[in-house]
């Protein structure tokens, strides 16, 4: 209740600071009271945000939240974390971190100038509309676990208390699970508050995290992200700032600094989901672009965008040209920026992926569905509509001095290019809501040109001057460019045996940039360093795309049985599988693969579990982290020599692959896909490969099918006695769409040693510069904030 009432408050001075700044704003002296409403509020959200915390620690399983996202066994930092675990926790991660944002924000606005009526006035919306959500209205973090029937494992009960006649009107079972539940509502509560039974006492544990939540990234990727998205708030109301005054020459340095951190943050944000997908998923990669991913990287592509023609306008306005260059432009990407965050937070709560991505939420009901349109729509109607008012301001006549071969048209046109990748992911991403859906072939079919075209005009504006250029004076600057660059693309394309055009020019492109920008730092560190961010932070996402291309283009995958103390040799590595230990209090179990190579020697342990939280098996993949390369193992599945398993031959598959096996030609055309929803909350699901099978001029379809049934999770084989054939789908990922099969023949099915032996399975794959994606991570946002540092002391001028 008392959280309940905090946050309703708290939404009530957020809309009187609303108030009463645009009223400052319209002339009244009501500054004081804004500003007294938006730090009330702030302390009342800060409270909220320590007592929702205080109540997970303390394990206090008589409020819903607490009860559905955190139990007993979680360890301290991830017990902490589950206070974003659920949709509304990662509402108040997101509430309490914009409301910081805003003291910020109003501490910066106030020394300058009439700045803090306009800004605090738009900041206050943003913050009513997020607190709406968390209100007992929505998605209130606070509701008792009585409020709602739900149902609770008997093993969440105390035991003492199951077989009291209290009870026995609220127990049920489930035939297909065989599990017994106890129906919790507002009746048993009364019934249990009349017999002095608490329910701290009556409910003992909770139910848990999903255990791809309980890493430890889960305590940093989203704290960051959200701060990424509370931080696109500030351009959006700069802008709209600008527009309430119709005054647009002093908000692109006020805003600069802000729209630099916020793109930073998310950056780093984003890839730290990136990594964690990496070090946890077990499919090799950290990019799948998966509906949920893009959603995040869309509103940071536009940033990223807008940060270019700020600087041109910037650069205009220093020179005489009244707004400057782009002012419009400007506008939609920072009004943009915001409106796709919010949007981001639809397509992620909303329930409208529940099909498509495996990081999308349930579906939160009608209401909350209605409420993130209304949320989505009022702040692109406020942005837009407020643009269209003030648009005929905006068309003033500059006079355009520069040329073709100048570095204001080079940034414009990088933003363009920035802007409609953004535009692809957006319909790529959008395409579920409409029955359709896009692979991950699309987005880098599409993106490729495009990150092409980034690297040269990267390279070429910085080249080029201020207005206009000769071209005479630009080749003579990019001789030793050029020469470096064919000299070093030659070797890594040579070397690495590049045959791909496309990888070429990429290839090519990034190392432009990348010499190009160095060159120009070396020049810089010696003089003026505080001009160093650009440089830096493209070097940065030069040097991550070299690691895309390594990690990528060069990376090794193979399929292994390893037989207990049998080496095996692959990537000329010596690999034996020695054992496995139990680890986690008993409940995982841990396979060690020794590796060799020449005199140096390397212990792994991926790891396997069944999950109590969702009965199903679980897989964590072991990393061997080297300086030039990563060797990746994945577990998929483990024979301890005992159930005479099928001989046969592991192949991994991914959609629209082939293989050939004894004489027949097998395809996997197409995904059997699940409901997402329902095997994200530990349901009953099926999932599988439509493969198609070619042997004597015969064609044969069939489905191999992983069936998940209570705590039972069953692989029908597929049997084609025609073609002398049984396939057995072992393992299938919903992200990737990535299926192991072992194929084998009919009539030698029972051969087998007499003798059990026990048999690893696992792929095994290489990452090449793997290392250079994380690297150049860090240096980009490095360079965003030494140009964060830069811009802040410019807005004070």
């Amino acid at each position: 209740m008392i959280g309940s009432i905090i946050i309703t408050v708290a939404l009530a001075s957020s809309i009187i600071s609303m108030v009463m700044y645009y009223l400052a704003f319209r002339g009244y002296n009501s500054l004081n009271y804004g500003r007294i409403a938006y730090h009330t509020m702030s302390m009342l959200v800060i409270v909220a945000a320590a007592l929702l915390e205080y109540l997970l620690i303390t394990h206090n399983y008589s409020f819903k939240y607490v009860f559905e996202y955190s139990s007993n066994e979680l360890k301290r930092g991830i017990l902490m974390a589950s206070f974003w675990g659920g949709q509304e926790g990662s509402f108040m991660l997101w509430l309490f971190l914009t409301t910081i944002v805003g003291l910020i924000l109003q501490n910066y606005s106030s020394k300058r100038g009439d700045l803090e009526p306009r800004v605090m006035a738009v900041f206050s919306l943003a913050t009513s509309f997020i607190l709406l959500m968390v209100s007992p209205l929505f998605k209130n973090p606070f509701v008792n676990i009585w409020a709602e029937p739900i149902f609770i494992s008997v093993k969440s009960i105390n035991q003492s208390l199951l077989n009291s006649p209290l009870l026995q009107n609220f127990i049920f079972s489930d035939g297909s699970s065989g599990q017994n539940f106890v129906k919790m509502d507002s009746h048993l509560y009364s019934i249990l508050s009349a017999n002095g039974i608490a329910i701290k006492d009556f409910i003992l544990n909770g139910r848990g995290l999903n255990p791809q939540l309980t890493n430890f990234w889960m305590q940093v990727h989203p704290p960051i992200l959200f701060t990424g998205f509370s931080m696109a708030t500030v351009p959006f109301v700069f802008a709209m700032a600008a527009m309430m005054k119709n005054d647009y020459r002093d908000w692109v340095k006020q805003s600069f600094p802000w729209i630099l951190a916020a793109s930073g943050i998310l950056g780093l944000g984003i890839m730290l989901g990136g990594y964690w997908a990496y070090e946890m998923l077990g499919w090799g990669g950290y990019w799948a672009w998966d509906p949920v991913e893009n959603s995040s990287l869309i509103p940071w592509l536009v940033g990223v965008a807008a940060i270019h023609t700020l600087l041109v306008q910037r650069k205009s306005q220093s020179k005489g040209d009244g707004i400057g260059r782009y002012a419009k432009i400007n506008l939609i990407l920072c009004l943009m920026m915001y409106v796709l965050v919010i949007y981001s937070t639809f397509l992620t709560r909303s329930g409208v992926l529940g099909d498509a991505s495996v990081h999308s939420f349930v579906d939160p009901g009608a209401i909350v569905y209605i409420f993130l349109v209304v949320f989505v729509g009022t702040f692109l109607f406020l942005g837009l509509g407020t643009l269209a008012y003030r648009w005929k301001y905006l068309s003033v006549n500059i006079k355009s001095e520069e040329g073709i071969l100048s570095r204001e048209l080079s940034l414009f046109t990088a933003a363009i290019v920035l802007s409609a990748s953004s535009l692809i992911v957006l319909l790529g991403t959008s395409a579920p809501i409409f029955g359709h859906s896009v692979d991950a072939s699309f987005y880098n079919q599409m993106n490729l040109p495009i990150a092409i075209i980034i690297g040269l005009l990267n390279g070429l504006s910085l080249l080029m001057k201020w207005k206009s250029n000769k071209k005479e004076e630009i080749i003579k600057k990019s001789f030793l460019a050029v020469s470096a660059t064919i000299v070093i693309s030659a070797l890594i394309i040579i070397l690495g045996g590049i045959t791909d055009i496309m990888v070429m020019l990429l290839t090519i492109s990034t190392t432009f940039a990348l010499i190009v920008n160095a060159e120009i730092a070396v020049r810089i560190i010696r003089g003026n360093k505080k001009m160093l961010g650009a440089y830096i932070a493209h070097i940065g996402i030069s040097v991550f795309l070299l690691g895309v291309i390594g990690s990528t283009v060069y990376s090794r995958e193979k399929d292994i049985n390893l037989t207990k103390n049998i080496p095996q040799e692959a990537f000329g590595y010596k690999m034996t599988f020695t054992g496995y230990d139990q680890i986690d209090n008993n409940t995982k179990y841990a396979f060690n693969v020794k590796l060799q190579k020449g005199d140096k020697s390397y212990t792994v342990s991926p790891i396997m579990y069944i999950s109590d939280f969702n009965n199903g098996l679980m897989r964590e993949p072991a990393i061997l982290s080297l300086p030039t390369k990563d060797v990746y193992f994945s577990p998929m599945g483990y024979d301890n020599g005992t159930d005479n398993k099928a001989q046969g031959q592991t192949i991994s598959l991914g959609l629209g692959d082939s293989t050939s096996f004894d004489g027949s030609e097998i395809s996997y055309k197409d995904f059997v896909a699940p409901d997402m929803s329902v095997m994200m909350k530990g349901g009953d699901f099926k999932m599988g490969a439509k493969l198609k099978i070619d042997k004597n001029g015969k064609s044969y379809k069939s489905e191999a099918i992983m069936e998940k049934h209570g705590r039972d999770v069953k692989f029908d084989p597929i049997i084609i006695n025609d073609a002398n054939l049984k396939i057995q789908l072992q393992k299938i990922d919903p992200t990737s769409k990535q299926a192991q099969f072992i194929f084998s023949k009919l009539n030698g099915e029972n051969t087998s040693d007499s003798t059990p032996k026990e048999v690893l399975q696992i792929s095994a794959s290489t990452k090449p510069f793997v290392n250079l994606v994380w690297t150049g991570i860090l240096i980009m946002v490095l360079g965003f904030f030494i140009s964060v540092a830069r811009r802040l002391k410019e807005s004070m001028i």
